[in-house]
C-alpha cells in the first residue's frame, strides 16, 4: 500500500503540474520562483540521493562514466528537441523529467524495499517538489506553441504512467543486492539532472523571476536538505 501511495504522489505531481500549466493563470514570477525552488531541490537530490549512494555501490570511474553518459544523452535529446520544435516548446522540460525520472523512480522503487516508511516519504517529498513546477512549465510551453490541451495533458499523463511503471519495476525486479546496476542508473540520472538544470530549469526560472530566483533556489536547497536529513536520521 505504501508503494502505491508513494508512486501515485510522485508521478501524480506531473499530472497536477500539467493541469496547472494548461489551465492555471498564475503570475509568471510565481512560476519562475517555484521552478527555481525545484531546481534547488534537485541540486541536493543529485548529490545526496543519486551520486553519493552510487559511489558507495560501484567504482568511481564507472559512476563518473555513467554520469557523463546521462549528461551527453540529455544534451543531445534536448538539442534535437530545440531544433525541431523550438526552445520554448516545453519539450526540453519533458525530456528532463523523463531522462531523470525513469532512473530516479527505479531507484525509488528499490529504496521502498530497504528503508523506513517515513524516510521514503521524505525522499518522495523531494521528488514531488521538483516534478510539480517542472511539469507546469513544460505543459504551458507546449500549449503556447500550438499543442492541443487534450494532447498535452495526455502526453504528461503517459509520462506519469511510464515513471510509475519504472518505480514498480524497480521495486519488484531489482533487489537491494543489485548494487552495480543501480549505481549506474543513479549516476546516469544525476548526469541528466545536472544538464537539465543548466539548460532548462535555471534559465527558465531566471527569465521569469530575475529578482528572487537566487533566493528560490536557496529555499529549494534548504527544503530538500532538511527532507534528506530527516529521512537519513529515521532510517538509522
Amino acid at each position: 500500500m505504501l508503494v502505491i501511495a508513494v508512486i501515485c504522489a510522485t508521478s501524480g505531481a506531473l499530472i497536477l503540474g500539467a493541469v496547472w500549466g494548461i489551465y492555471g493563470r498564475f503570475p509568471a514570477k510565481l512560476e519562475g520562483f517555484l521552478v527555481a525552488m525545484a531546481g534547488g531541490a534537485l541540486i541536493v537530490s543529485v548529490v545526496a540521493e543519486l551520486l553519493e549512494p552510487a559511489s558507495q555501490k560501484a567504482a568511481l570511474w564507472l559512476v563518473l562514466g555513467a554520469f557523463a553518459c546521462g549528461s551527453v544523452t540529455f544534451t543531445a535529446i534536448d538539442t534535437w528537441i530545440d531544433r525541431r520544435v523550438g526552445e520554448d516548446s516545453g519539450g526540453g522540460l519533458l525530456a528532463a523529467i523523463v531522462l531523470d525520472g525513469i532512473p530516479e523512480n527505479i531507484a525509488l522503487g528499490v529504496v521502498l524495499i530497504t528503508v523506513e516508511p517515513i524516510a521514503v516519504l521524505a525522499l518522495a517529498g523531494s521528488i514531488f517538489l521538483s516534478n510539480l513546477p517542472e511539469a507546469a512549465g513544460g505543459a504551458r510551453g507546449m500549449a503556447q506553441n500550438g499543442w492541443g490541451r487534450g494532447k498535452v495533458l495526455g502526453i504528461w499523463a503517459l509520462t506519469a504512467a511510464v515513471l510509475s511503471a519504472a518505480a514498480v519495476l524497480g521495486n519488484q525486479l531489482l533487489s537491494p543486492m543489485a548494487t552495480v546496476p543501480l549505481a549506474i542508473i543513479q549516476a546516469f540520472a544525476a548526469g541528466a539532472v545536472v544538464s537539465s538544470l543548466a539548460t532548462e530549469v535555471f534559465p527558465k526560472a531566471y527569465k521569469q523571476d530575475q529578482e528572487l530566483a537566487g533566493i528560490a533556489v536557496a529555499i529549494g536547497v534548504i527544503l530538500a536538505f532538511a527532507l534528506h536529513h530527516m529521512g537519513a536520521s529515521l532510517s538509522n
